[in-house]
């Protein structure tokens, strides 16, 4: 007894009370009219260093450096997936939902979203790039593949900062992805 509980000890401090940050978008209500009634949005795709739950900061050697004591509170990939299935079910009539489709009738489109870069930069803003496919199983709406590239100002470089920056080049994805959808 009295040799575990050292053990109990050291494990109880190695435990760190790190913070941890939320992917948090910007609520936006609306009603966009899509061409589809039910949507899937499947999992996104991360590069292997946004995937990680440490958040990261690009130095002036481009090299990406962890922010000490600062991790996210979600896996990135499960984040970033809720928050475009979230912003763009709230921004429009559809029914909008994250992978796996919780539904007995299969959504009418899904979109696929694959990124290839979600940093922040060392030049004060956090960059979100890559690509998205809609396909629609039914051709209810045009398949197609388009890309993006979206530029967020950092109020500070703070985990809080990248974050809140975060949030709101998500959103604007999330936003680019209903303009395209509603026509």
């Amino acid at each position: 007894m009295y040799r575990i509980l050292p053990l109990a000890l050291i494990l109880a401090a190695c435990s760190g009370a790190e913070p941890r940050y939320l992917i948090d978008t910007p609520v936006q209500a609306g009603s966009a009219r899509l061409r589809v009634a039910t949507l899937e949005v499947r999992e996104v795709s991360l590069p292997a260093y946004a995937e990680a739950s440490e958040i990261l900061l690009e130095g002036e050697d481009g090299g990406l450096t962890q922010i000490d004591n600062a991790l996210w509170a979600d896996d990135p990939s499960r984040a970033v997936t809720l928050a475009i299935a979230d912003h763009i079910g709230r921004a429009s009539t559809a029914t909008v939902a994250a992978e796996p489709w919780p539904l007995e009738e299969d959504a009418q489109a899904a979109v696929q979203v694959t990124v290839a870069q979600m940093v922040a930069r060392a030049d004060g803003t956090v960059a979100l790039s890559g690509q998205y496919a809609i396909s629609s199983y039914d051709r209810v709406v045009r398949e197609r593949i388009e890309r993006f590239a979206i530029s967020v100002p950092l109020a500070e470089a703070t985990p809080a900062g990248i974050a809140q920056a975060t949030g709101a080049a998500i959103a604007q994805l999330s936003g680019e992805i209903t303009a395209r959808l509603s026509r």
